[in-house]
């Protein structure tokens, strides 16, 4: 099934204890169609508090005949901020089968009271030209653990990073970085170090020594989550 949601209420995709979760809320809308027989489902993947998607993937077994249906009651179901798209008989698995992940970060540089839930508000003006030759050394198959939260419990950190390019937009900036996988607060960790690049504060080349030193202590502090996007899922 495919779907996107408006993180901003969430304690992120997964559940958790005593925390409203995007899982949470989709599985609840599910029981009840299945007679409040309880449908575990799958994710494409872990989303932080307060991150978006605008393309999403889950799986699960359910039996139901009608397909556009399930998808018109679901979304009868669902909050306003969860929206599924569309529902598919396919023997997948959302995450593991999962090839390719698109991150979009947006920064507005002016103040904007009907965005201010999808976007950071920075006013300071960023070096494009220097953040692009800095993302040249982010590209490739290579350990990100100075960019991954302290306590992910992953195997390894070890990701392929296939593009990662700034853009100027008409009203500030966006960075869109795809990888086969990506580590907890990977993104936010990226993007705050890229703009200190762009700031002048770090040169473009120190990204090398932070990558090398293995260690979150060296990047830079993680932007607010409300900015971020999973933008596209390939399989």
């Amino acid at each position: 099934m495919e779907l996107a949601f408006d993180g901003t209420a969430y304690h992120g995709w997964q559940i958790q204890p005593n925390s409203s979760s995007v899982q949470g809320t989709i599985e609840d809308a599910l029981t009840k169609l299945n007679g409040n027989i309880q449908v575990p489902i799958v994710g494409c993947g872990r989303t932080d508090t307060g991150v978006h998607a605008k393309q999403y993937f889950i799986h699960f077994n359910m039996p139901f005949d009608n397909l556009e249906q399930l998808v018109y009651r679901l979304n009868k179901i669902l909050p306003q901020d969860i929206k599924i798209i569309q529902a598919y008989r396919k023997a997948i698995h959302a995450r593991f089968d999962a090839k390719q992940r698109t991150y979009r970060y947006f920064i507005e540089t002016t103040k904007n009271p009907f965005n201010n839930r999808f976007c950071w508000h920075n006013e300071r003006r960023l070096s494009i030209d220097k953040m692009n030759e800095a993302c040249r050394f982010l590209i490739g198959e290579m350990d990100f653990a100075s960019f991954a939260k302290g306590d992910t419990d992953v195997k390894t950190t070890i990701c392929t990073v296939f593009s990662a390019e700034w853009k100027e937009t008409s009203t500030g900036y966006m960075f869109e970085v795809t990888a086969n996988r990506f580590l907890r607060n990977m993104v936010r960790a990226m993007v705050g170090t890229l703009i200190e690049v762009g700031l002048g504060h770090v040169a473009p080349e120190e990204i090398k020594e932070i990558l090398h030193k293995k260690s979150r202590q060296e990047a830079a502090l993680s932007v607010p989550a409300k900015g971020l996007f999973l933008w596209q899922v390939l399989y």
